[in-house]
């Protein structure tokens, strides 16, 4: 209980302040400050948590990352699934602590949806938003998987380049789908958002849940290939 629980706070702080900060300073690309702004506040986030939770959860705190964690045998199906019930939550509480905060303080969202996730950078094609999170997911899983073999020996900076490597993903991502690579990221938002009145980004949430599991599934095959010795 102790893992899911720690599952849950990480992604929380994960939306929370990385969501959050996408909807404070913007995410426009006449405002190029705003997408490193963004990209950083997700990293940091990362190395926060990974030092702070990474001993009790591996703090995988993304769905995708649990499932290539899962497919490369790190943890098993009963995990997985709690983890990925906390996670869900946990964002979903990140998201609604925005909404309060942003509500009470008058404060104005410059995302205009909560951090959603979209496809308007890709000129709302489904299938180029899909390949762009299977693409930016596959590079971040495999970083992870990387990293904390047993083979490596990265030792305590382990969580500093998993942290990078999300901001590194962000750079790119933001101006095409809002940059997702975690499907409980995009889940809480988009429902929050969808509380507030405005449905529109359930229309294309699939493409942010798909997307990073074929990735992180993606990952994990080819991390397992390359990892196997020869005969």
């Amino acid at each position: 209980m102790k893992k899911y629980i720690a599952e849950f706070i990480g992604t929380c702080v994960l939306v929370t302040m990385g969501c959050g900060t996408a909807m404070l300073v913007g995410c426009d690309a006449v405002n190029g400050s705003g997408y490193l702004l963004t990209a950083l506040a997700f990293g940091l986030t990362i190395v926060a948590m990974a030092y702070s939770i990474g001993n009790i959860s591996g703090c995988h705190i993304n769905p995708a990352v649990s499932l290539g964690v899962l497919m490369s045998g790190g943890m098993s199906s009963k995990d997985f699934c709690g983890y990925v019930v906390s996670q869900c939550l946990g964002a979903l509480t990140g998201s609604g602590l925005l909404a309060l905060i942003f509500k009470l303080g008058n404060v104005k969202d410059m995302t205009g949806g909560y951090g959603t996730n979209g496809l308007g950078g890709v000129d709302g094609s489904n299938t180029a938003g899909l390949l762009v999170e299977i693409v930016l997911t596959f590079i971040f899983v495999i970083c992870i998987l990387g990293v904390t073999s047993k083979k490596a020996n990265h030792g305590s900076f382990a969580g500093v380049v998993i942290g990078l490597a999300l901001t590194f993903v962000h750079i790119l991502g933001i101006g095409l789908t809002g940059t997702s690579v975690n499907p409980a990221r995009s889940i809480g938002p988009a429902i929050v958002n969808a509380i507030a009145g405005n449905t529109s980004s359930l229309s294309c949430l699939w493409v942010f849940i798909v997307g990073p599991l074929i990735g992180g599934a993606l990952a994990a095959l080819v991390y397992s290939y390359l990892e196997k010795e020869d005969a």
